[in-house]
């Protein structure tokens, strides 16, 4: 029965088709690229809320020079952690104004070296900001800031009646 297949002629075109057409480093760029462009680091799976702090949204121009940043929750407080690399706390600005708390911070530097046969000058410099809304039993009038080796810890206390809002419920086996 195998033997009664009809063969069919395949005619080769002289044009080769688009996608043999590419360079293979132009096609491996092509995928590279579209899978950057896939890449979303802040995509719609990500909650907007977390521990009753409202995330901002940030675009992917921000979202490279936006420092890393840790929200914890502990029993007496929120905590917010930066990693600012570089900066002094001479560059950093905290503000709370209708209980939204806003990070700036700004790093300029200025590089020079002057030799017998060279002169090299480099200039590097950025800026950014991020704003959280806080969360309801905040006590806003005892949130402290702390700079120490590159990283900045900004302690929310809870309220006492956030505190005893909280409720332990144990579990029961069936």
């Amino acid at each position: 029965m195998a033997e009664d297949a009809t063969k069919l002629p395949v005619k080769k075109s002289a044009v080769p088709a688009k996608s043999e057409a590419r360079m293979p480093f132009e096609s491996l760029r092509h995928e590279i690229d579209r899978l950057f462009d896939d890449f979303r680091p802040f995509d719609w799976r990500l909650p907007s809320r977390v521990l009753g702090f409202e995330v901002p949204r940030v675009s992917r121009a921000e979202w490279q020079v936006a420092p890393a940043m840790d929200l914890i929750e502990k029993d007496d407080a929120y905590e917010i952690t930066a990693e600012l690399p570089g900066l002094d706390e001479k560059n950093v600005e905290i503000g709370l104004s209708n209980h939204t708390l806003t990070i700036k911070g700004e790093k300029s530097e200025e590089k020079e070296d002057k030799q017998k046969d060279y002169y090299l000058s480099e200039r590097r410099y950025g800026s950014f900001q991020r704003s959280f809304q806080l969360p309801e039993g905040v006590d806003a009038d005892k949130i402290d800031a702390n700079f120490a080796r590159g990283v900045l810890t900004v302690k929310l206390p809870k309220t006492a009646e956030a505190k005893k809002a909280e409720k332990k419920i144990t579990v029961k086996a069936a």
